[in-house]
């Protein structure tokens, strides 16, 4: 049914692209621009189990995906252009800004070769307890474990749970359904389950997690290109739904603090972590609003609308899904055909 689903969307997509639809559209639809929203850039990976593979692009498609964006006349700016643009009366191009949430290993070595040659800005929000070590990309250790094992067992609710895990088919069952449990824990809980199966399954998470990470070296050289803009995401990268109030402004609060003291700058840009409708509330909109952010990303997805009708707090983003190569689809999402329409000077998300 997924697959139908899938299929149809992207039949009416092509639809909207060789009609002319999207573009007569975007006249109305399009808004001052798009965030788009990217994690990891790397080449394509030969496994079969690839549960991940939404979150990812090769650094070939970015290459195309920024030519193409330049030569259908949009503008590619930085965050603090879209905050200005969101205020100001429409311009005659719309934008395009580039983000990249995570602080992933690969952005420096295959995104940032490929952005820098363009000379486009971009920027990397920055959960900042990875640089050091500390963070546990606990999804990561979970794809590598259930793509070893044919079986994984687990101690949910005071109750032993057993998983198939020998096909294809069953690896992702698996993978949706611990990822799903994963994001409603606490961060306390979240850790303990994660370690605790990590312990069993033979992951080293501490080591994974250190190695998909960017360190303060690579850091300091992307903060150093005027292009780049350095955003925040919190500390531990919890899904702030989870915690108390005062926990997750400490997350922020925290996570802001320690990129200004590292990179000798005003953090004025943050991300929330994983963004969509259940990671965070309308409190979180106010701690970002109240600790003197620009803007505060989610993945939730619109268009970014002109004359203040945006909440630059709960700004919406459009998340690429990287299983999709299609530079025709990229122009149709861009011209806002297909997604959610700002109305009223309000957050998009109730």
């Amino acid at each position: 049914m997924g697959q139908d689903v899938g299929f149809l969307k992207r039949a009416q997509m092509e639809l909207a692209y060789f009609s002319g639809y999207a573009r007569l559209k975007q006249r109305g639809s399009g808004g001052a621009g798009v965030v788009l929203r990217f994690e990891r850039v790397r080449g394509r990976q030969p496994r079969r189990f690839q549960p991940l593979k939404a979150s990812e692009i090769t650094p070939q498609f970015l290459d195309r995906m920024i030519r193409a964006v330049k030569r259908w006349k949009y503008d590619i700016v930085s965050m603090d252009e879209v905050c200005r643009r969101a205020v100001t009366l429409p311009t005659a191009n719309r934008f395009v800004a580039l983000t990249f949430d995570g602080g992933y290993k690969d952005v420096m070595t295959a995104a940032y070769p490929v952005l820098a040659k363009h000379a486009v800005p971009f920027t990397v929000y920055l959960p900042t307890a990875f640089p050091d070590g500390l963070g546990e990309a606990w999804w990561l250790a979970l794809e590598e474990m259930i793509a070893r094992e044919n079986r994984i067992s687990l101690v949910i609710d005071r109750k032993e749970r057993h998983f198939a895990t020998r096909s294809a088919s069953d690896k992702y069952q698996a993978f949706e359904f611990f990822a799903s449990w994963m994001r409603t824990l606490s961060p306390p809980d979240l850790s303990f389950a994660i370690n605790d199966l990590c312990k069993r399954y033979s992951v080293d998470l501490a080591g994974l997690s250190r190695g998909a990470s960017m360190d303060w070296d690579d850091l300091t050289k992307l903060a150093a290109d005027p292009n780049v803009t350095i955003g925040s995401a919190t500390v531990n990268y919890p899904v702030l739904s989870n915690l108390k109030d005062a926990d997750a402004q400490r997350e922020m609060a925290m996570g802001k603090a320690v990129a200004e003291a590292a990179f000798h700058c005003t953090i004025k840009h943050f991300a929330y972590p994983f963004g969509d409708r259940d990671a965070f509330r309308r409190a979180h909109v106010a701690m970002a609003q109240e600790m003197g952010l620009a803007s505060a990303a989610t993945v939730l997805p619109g268009v970014v609308a002109s004359k203040g009708y945006t909440n630059l707090h709960a700004l919406p983003r459009v998340a690429w899904d990287g299983r999709q190569r299609s530079l025709r689809m990229m122009r149709v999402m861009l011209s806002g055909a297909f997604l959610p329409q700002v109305k009223a000077k309000r957050t998009n998300w109730g």
